[in-house]
């Protein structure tokens, strides 16, 4: 089995990742952090499965897109309308805008039979692989 690997340049991981919320002051000044889209990936014979963590959005507004072996899935999500009463918002953390992740598998991707579930903040696709086709050998003449 190949090791699958998501190149994201943007995106700060590691063990910066574990300290960087205890550090941030308590106003943020209506400013949003980018949200990372978490996910697990398995892959068996025939197909992948990928779990992603994409909560608080409505199921139509999840995109998900194959082009040969890579897959971009994501979402965008909609800030809700706060009413205050005359109180002052201390600290924001809700992330509104869209994220995405995009990936490119090992082999290419059957769209017509892959399924994607969206049920409880966690998006689930079913990824069936292309069969592999043997190579052709050519005559020399």
């Amino acid at each position: 089995m190949e090791t699958l690997v998501s190149y994201e340049p943007l995106v700060d991981a590691g063990i910066d990742e574990l300290f960087r919320g205890f550090f941030q002051p308590v106003r943020r000044d209506g400013r949003t952090s980018p949200v990372t889209i978490k996910m697990d990936i398995a892959e068996d014979d025939k197909s992948f499965t990928i779990h992603a963590e994409i909560p608080g959005v409505a199921k139509d507004d999840i995109q998900v897109t194959i082009d040969g072996n890579q897959v971009t899935f994501g979402a965008e999500v909609k800030r809700e309308k706060d009413v205050h009463d005359g109180r002052r918002v201390l600290r924001s953390e809700r992330y509104y805008g869209n994220a995405y992740r995009t990936l490119t598998l090992p082999s290419e991707v059957d769209e017509a039979q892959s399924v994607a579930k969206y049920e409880n903040g966690v998006l689930e696709l079913k990824l069936i692989k292309k069969a592999q086709q043997a190579g052709k050998r050519l005559n020399v003449q």
